[in-house]
């Protein structure tokens, strides 16, 4: 599958990125508003790079790894670019205060809101991954939500590669739920000086 990484050249992207490239399924470009930054990034681990808008085109999964407040942004720039290519949004909604790390605002998820913004079918997921136990192949489990089969379908599979299992968490508004979740795992990692990640009991 070529997989296109908005925000690949951040910390999470920049994880993704190397370890599919490390798993060797999938044909990985890394993207970012800046151009040499890509490109540096690139042949740092040995994938193609390019600007956010250049590599979207030609992808079968946009993956949108930018930071959460420029998620909305990002989407909305990319829009006509990325077109009707499915997209996984792992993107949380949070807010960061003196207390620790809070659920964001919205009444919806970032997700949603990306889902309102493109044409294209949108998945979210991966929320629970840290990104040092991502490039240690040890995320646990990747949880996936989403409308459309199509986008759904896709993530899943690359999911699938990366954790213990890929899980199939419902519809896209149990993004609010996965997107959450996000608050509680880093107040944990903070808490107790950890990269927490999760898996499910219960399940074959």
């Amino acid at each position: 599958m070529k997989v296109a990484i908005v925000g690949g050249t951040g910390a999470f992207g920049r994880a993704l990125a190397r370890r599919l490239q490390e798993l060797g399924k999938d044909d990985v470009v890394v993207g970012s508003r800046d151009a040499e930054r890509a490109q540096a990034t690139a042949q740092e681990l040995g994938v193609a790079g390019g600007l956010n808008e250049q590599i979207v085109g030609d992808a079968e999964l946009v993956v949108l790894a930018v930071k959460s407040d420029a998620t909305l942004a990002t989407a909305a720039e990319l829009a006509d670019a990325i077109g009707t290519t499915p997209v996984l949004c792992v993107a949380s909604d949070l807010r960061f205060t003196p207390e620790g790390v809070l659920p964001g605002k919205h009444q919806g998820s970032l997700a949603e809101e990306v889902d309102r913004i493109l044409r294209a079918p949108v998945a979210s997921g991966l929320q629970s991954f840290a990104a040092a136990n991502l490039t240690e192949g040890d995320p646990g489990d990747a949880l996936i939500c989403g409308a459309d089969d199509r986008a759904k379908e896709l993530s899943l599979e690359l999911a699938g590669r990366l954790g213990d299992r890929a899980i199939d968490v419902g519809p896209l508004a149990n993004s609010r739920a996965l997107e959450g979740m996000t608050s509680v795992i880093l107040n944990v990692n903070k808490r107790y000086k950890a990269h927490a990640g999760i898996r499910l009991t219960g399940l074959p």
